[in-house]
């Protein structure tokens, strides 16, 4: 049994690590961004003034969370736009560690108020930590919040179930189109 966790886990562990293969530009990228972005507006309306007041994002679109025992991960792939324009791809990758069971799936989206926090980002060494939280926006909570620090982090639950109390963060990775 303890082998066959160990086995599930390594897979785990490979498949946030490799992800899918990228070959360049994909003509179809445009429309996956153009839907994404489209989807927080219609789901959460209240993040209006973000998009309205921010320099730049970055959306994630499906982002893909598990955990068994003391560890797990997540990875989605996402769309960085500037000033409404879409420059690049992103990807972000979780790791968690802590007591945890189940899976699940949702969106995010980060908004940065300035030039330099998007530079920084686009730098390929974000990171968001433990002390860093998505807030759920369709909850309603996305019209009393502020960019602290000069981001906005926000998500959308879609599917799944999971019980966690972990400690953890976010890595992020830029290419420019």
């Amino acid at each position: 049994m303890k082998m066959m966790r160990t086995g599930v886990l390594a897979f785990m562990l490979a498949v946030m690590a490799f992800g899918t293969a990228h070959a360049g530009w994909d003509p179809a990228e445009r429309d996956h961004a153009r839907v994404a972005v489209e989807y927080f507006r219609k789901n959460a309306p209240a993040l209006d003034r973000f998009f309205e007041k921010a320099y730049g994002y970055v959306v994630f679109p499906d982002v893909f969370k598990g955990g068994f025992m003391m560890l797990g991960g997540g990875h989605g792939n996402g769309y960085v736009y500037e000033l409404n324009n879409l420059i690049g791809h992103s990807t972000i990758t979780q790791i968690n560690v802590g007591p945890q069971l189940g899976g699940q799936s949702f969106s995010e989206i980060i908004f940065f108020k300035d030039k330099e926090e998007l530079d920084n980002f686009k730098q390929g060494n974000y990171e968001l930590n433990a002390q860093v939280e998505g807030i759920v926006a369709n909850t309603g909570a996305a019209t009393t919040i502020d960019f602290s620090h000069g981001v906005a982090v926000f998500v959308l639950p879609k599917a799944g179930i999971m019980a966690e109390a972990t400690v953890g963060g976010q890595k992020f990775s830029y290419r420019e189109y």
